[in-house]
């Protein structure tokens, strides 16, 4: 029997995009979601077992963890794909801000990387762990401070890990910058933010679905980001 792909934050976007990949040539998936969307629907009817799970307190990667265990005992690979967004705000304390970011983009990976160890090791093939960070890691933000801390601690993680694993399980991250608009965004947003790339377009989720599978398929890849932004750093 095929083991799993565990794909976090699977409801929308990149992470919903490689879930539907997987399924559609049965790959067993098992996907995560914070708030339901039609997206988590959609996965159910195709076959993949759906995880309601808080990454926001320790105790909701607890019983994350307890309800994994009791869906499978091995896994073919870990997609961190679950993320926030937080600006910094005079709404919200600015230690109430780092410490959410550093959360879920630090805290629930580091803490499932370790617990799944074994599930990641059980059968005799190569395994996988994909951090997906930013490219945002590379220049910093001035709007949203902790996020980019946060992704940048992530992707340290992805050095420690590979460290530790190899060579059982290859541990790398995936920085993109746009993959694909929000369909609330303004004409203007979109005309800005083209421009901030050489190659000027938005490429869409496959570009992203490609990459990671390039990454689980290739045997001699490990400790390393993979940059997915269109030349920005050459802008």
């Amino acid at each position: 029997m095929t083991a799993p792909i565990l794909i976090t934050g699977a409801g929308q976007r990149i992470g919903l995009a490689y879930a539907k990949a997987c399924l559609s040539r049965n790959q067993p998936v098992i996907a995560t979601y914070r708030s339901h969307r039609p997206g988590i629907d959609q996965l159910q009817q195709a076959g993949a077992r759906c995880i309601q799970a808080n990454f926001g307190t320790n105790e909701g990667i607890d019983r994350f963890i307890e309800t994994l265990r009791h869906e499978t005992d091995q896994l073919r690979a870990i997609i961190h794909n679950a993320s926030d967004w937080l600006p910094e705000s005079p709404d919200q304390p600015p230690e109430a801000v780092m410490s959410a970011m550093m959360q879920i983009h630090a805290m629930a990976p580091y803490r499932i990387n370790l617990a799944c160890r074994d599930l990641l090791e059980k059968g005799d093939s190569t395994t996988d762990i994909i951090h997906m960070t930013d490219y945002v890691v590379e220049r910093g933000s001035a709007k949203h401070i902790a996020y980019a801390a946060s992704k940048a601690a992530l992707t340290n993680l992805t050095l420690s890990f590979a460290r530790l694993l190899a060579p059982r399980v290859k541990v790398n991250s995936l920085a993109p910058s746009l993959i694909i608009f929000n369909d609330d965004d303004s004409a203007e947003y979109r005309e800005k933010t083209l421009k901030k790339s050489l190659m000027g377009i938005e490429p869409g989720t496959r570009v992203a679905v490609d990459t990671i599978q390039f990454l689980l398929d290739n045997p001699y890849i490990t400790g390393r980001t993979l940059p997915l932004d269109g030349g920005r750093h050459l802008v």
